[in-house]
Order: C-alpha cells, then structure tokens, then sequence
C-alpha cells in the first residue's frame, strides 16, 4: 500500500509531552490505520471502518 497520501492526525488522548502519541489516518478509502508517532516509519495497523469504530466504541467506555 502507498503510504504516500496518508493524512496522519494524532490522538486527542495523547500526552502534550510527546510521549504515548498515537497517529490515526482515515482519509483513505476502506482503511483507517494507526501508528505511534514516536515510530513513523515503523509498523502500522490497518483496520476496515467498521473494526475501527467498533474498537473506539469499546475503549471510550472503559476510559
């Protein structure tokens, strides 16, 4: 996958320190994917919309 025309946008929930950064990008089409920006040319995770919101929709309730 071509990586070239991700958006990426860090989380709301990450530290202002620079520490525990996660980057999603969701302006491609059938994909969101995230990674740590501490690491940007490191592993990313792919996920199809629907994982994806089912994912943050069982994290902000435990949060």
């Amino acid at each position: 996958m071509d990586l070239n025309d991700v958006l990426w946008r860090k989380s709301t929930r990450s530290g202002p320190d620079g520490g525990n950064c996660v980057e999603v990008a969701d302006n491609l089409s059938g994909v969101v994917m995230v990674r740590d920006s501490k690491d940007p040319g490191g592993p990313v995770l792919a996920f199809d919309p629907y994982s994806w919101r089912a994912f943050v929709a069982a994290t902000a309730r435990k949060a």
